[in-house]
């Protein structure tokens, strides 16, 4: 698999994937790259919708220019791994999220509490790490909080935490599944309003047949992988 940046032709490859409506996983192959680069490089230059060969190519040359001139040094971690590595990596993990619905700055949050060993931080760590806003961190946690993602906790000092659990991801499936059973009950509902048998109350048959078929497959399939994966 070669390594190192991305040349101009591998960006018009992937400009022209994009345009064809292939999938990350699909331009990464073609190209014999990873999966997280294609993301990375979309992601950090406008994104599946506003990517451009010529001026992500101009970017990179400015950056490498810029780096250049002005080399940064990397500061040691207490945790002992490689800053350069995890710095690639959180932006990895950063444009996977971003991809999935997430704003950037709350992407980064959450990949702050997914890659800490502690898996937590508080208010005043977010703005001192990431250099926000404290009403910033807010706005994200309360973002997360309601997706399920996180929970908050007090810890001995009786400062507020931000916590992700082991099972976030159970705890988020589930939340989800209860959305679309809710979501298929309101359909439900239409068809009593709209008339049984008319074009609309069919429609609106279908989806909430289609709402609860994928709920219970969620829920089952959340609790047998959660009952595996602790067993």
């Amino acid at each position: 698999m070669p390594g190192g940046r991305l040349t101009q032709q591998e960006r018009r490859q992937i400009a022209l994937g994009l345009a064809d409506g292939l999938a990350y996983a699909e331009i990464a192959r073609s190209l014999d790259r990873p999966t997280s680069t294609i993301t990375r490089e979309v992601m950090r230059n406008g994104g599946p919708s506003g990517y451009k060969a010529d001026i992500a190519q101009l970017g990179t040359e400015h950056r490498a220019k810029r780096r250049k001139a002005t080399p940064r040094q990397a500061v040691p971690r207490a945790d002992g791994r490689d800053p350069e590595a995890m710095r690639e990596y959180e932006e990895s993990f950063v444009a996977i999220l971003e991809q999935s619905g997430l704003p950037k700055m709350t992407a980064r949050m959450l990949t702050v509490l997914y890659t800490s060993d502690t898996g937590s931080a508080t208010a005043a760590e977010f703005v001192a790490r990431l250099q926000v806003s404290p009403a910033t961190v807010s706005k994200a946690m309360a973002t997360l909080e309601g997706l399920g993602l996180i929970r908050r906790e007090r810890d001995e000092g009786r400062r507020e935490r931000y916590v992700v659990d082991d099972d976030v991801w159970y705890q988020s499936m589930i939340a989800g599944a209860r959305a679309n059973a809710q979501f298929a009950e309101t359909a439900r509902q239409g068809v009593a309003v709209l008339g049984a048998g008319t074009p609309a109350a069919t429609r609106l048959e279908n989806i909430a047949r289609f709402m609860d078929f994928v709920s219970e497959n969620i829920f089952r399939s959340a609790e047998q992988a959660r009952d595996i994966l602790k067993s």
